[in-house]
């Protein structure tokens, strides 16, 4: 004998011996998003949205400049605070490593007026401004970083 494939919709044991129970009944009436994300979360940020959050992020990120991996956590704060997509985390991340670069060379241009009239060597300068995109690279790309990161803690948390 062939046992039958077809489903049962009551309680009682097939031929088998196991009961059938049926499935619960899902909603699919919305679209499917991630639940851990704030009803929302989901639209794009707007640009206003992206600059403010990355100011308060980078401006972050430049107080707690004694800790380490700073820029990373002033990116955090941005992408956190941002919301929307993980495109505008980035975009906020973005602005905030900006932010937190601008201080780092205004230091740095500031050193290097006061030592081009002192009679310091044009190789020290060239020198200078190596560190200097070498340094913003590193704040840039780890204020990214960070928005990616706070947007995925904001989906989380």
């Amino acid at each position: 004998m062939v046992p039958d494939d077809t489903p049962s919709t009551d309680d009682t044991p097939s031929d088998d011996g196991i009961a059938s129970v049926d499935a619960p009944a899902t909603d699919t009436s919305e679209p499917a998003s991630n639940d851990f994300l704030a009803p929302g979360d989901d639209a794009p940020a707007e640009l206003v949205d992206v600059l403010v959050y990355g100011l308060v992020g980078g401006i972050a990120g430049s107080v707690l400049s004694f800790v380490p991996f700073a820029t990373v956590l002033g990116g955090a704060v941005a992408g956190y605070l941002c919301g929307g997509r993980p495109a505008d985390a980035l975009k906020t991340g973005t602005v905030a490593g900006v932010v937190m670069t601008l201080p780092f060379a205004a230091v740095v241009a500031f050193l290097l007026f006061f030592l081009g009239i002192a009679g310091a060597p044009a190789e020290f300068g060239i020198v200078a401004l190596l560190v200097v995109g070498l340094a913003a690279t590193y704040t840039l790309g780890s204020g990214i970083v960070g928005g990616y990161l706070g947007h995925y803690l904001r989906g989380r948390l």
